[in-house]
This record gives C-alpha cells, sequence and structure tokens, in this order.
C-alpha cells in the first residue's frame, strides 16, 4: 500500500513536543554521582568531581539525542498518516514510568508513541488499543515508509470503526 491518497483538513498543528524528561535527566544525575563518588578513596574529591561531570554530560547527551530520534520517528509517521488521510487531532508528550512517550490524538483513537530515549538503547513502542509492537529506533528510522504505511493501514483503514461496521 502506498500513502499517496488524497489529503484531508486534519486539526494536527504539524509539530510534536519535545519530552526531554526531568525524571530521566535526574536519574542521570544520581547515577553519574554514585559512580563519582565510589572514586572518592581513590582520587580524591578533584578526581570525583571530574568523573561526574564527564559522567553526568554523557548521560544527558546520551537522553537528548535519544529523545531527538524517537521524536523525529513520531514526527516522521504521525505527518505520513497526515498526508495519506489520517484524521490526527493532536499529538501530546505522555509520561509512563520511565519511558518517553507522545499520544497521538486522532478520530479511531489514540496511539502512543514512545520508547527509552537512550542513544544506543533506543527502543520505540507504538501501542493502540491495548496492543503493542517494539522494536529497535535505527530500525524503525531506516523502514519509515514501509512501517508508516503498514501501520496506517493497521489503524486507519482495518482499524476504523466506520471500516468494521
Amino acid at each position: 500500500m502506498q500513502l499517496d491518497q488524497p489529503t484531508q483538513e486534519t486539526a494536527w498543528s504539524g509539530t510534536v513536543p519535545s519530552a526531554l524528561d526531568a525524571r530521566v535527566l535526574g536519574l542521570v544525575v544520581v547515577t553519574a554521582g554514585l559512580a563519582a563518588s565510589v572514586n572518592v578513596p581513590y582520587g580524591g574529591i578533584p578526581f570525583a568531581a571530574v568523573a561526574f561531570v564527564l559522567l553526568a554530560g554523557t548521560g544527558v547527551v546520551v537522553h537528548v539525542l535519544g529523545e531527538r530520534k524517537l521524536r523525529r520517528i513520531t514526527d516522521g509517521l504521525v505527518e505520513r498518516w497526515a498526508d495519506a488521510g489520517g484524521e490526527i487531532e493532536t499529538v501530546t508528550k505522555s509520561a509512563t514510568g520511565m519511558r518517553t512517550e507522545w499520544t497521538v490524538h486522532t478520530s479511531d483513537g489514540t496511539i502512543t508513541i514512545g520508547g527509552i530515549a537512550l542513544v544506543p538503547l533506543s527502543r520505540l513502542s507504538i501501542e493502540w488499543q491495548g496492543v503493542g509492537d517494539t522494536m529497535d529506533a535505527s530500525e524503525a528510522a531506516a523502514n519509515m515508509d514501509q512501517l508508516a504505511a503498514s501501520l496506517y493501514e493497521e489503524i486507519f483503514e482495518i482499524g476504523s470503526p466506520s471500516r468494521r461496521a
């Protein structure tokens, strides 16, 4: 299936909100602090401070890059669905546990797109009507057109209440 269907007007503004997560950043800082404190007996306070700065900085960069990757994938999916005629109302940031998530509100229900926003471990999770699928974020980004087409068919065509009736 190609996503070359007629475009309908949607209420979606075309932006996916940023989802930098203070809880994940807090976990990074606490973990960096604990790891750096181990260095106090061996290298002293200056060595522990340098270790803390390096670990915390690396953790923040890893989270920011992971969040950007997941946000680009979410934006790409929603953009392709809207272009294909899916009725996207809004995209909002949501929070569940330590995951970075967006809730896509459509006329056919809500779709939750998110995952772990740490760049080497980035996993994409998509949930709709209680059914979810998880894949590597890099794999999802590489196969964006195919992923968007298969999800569009499942959510907006097969799963649509008007199609099931």
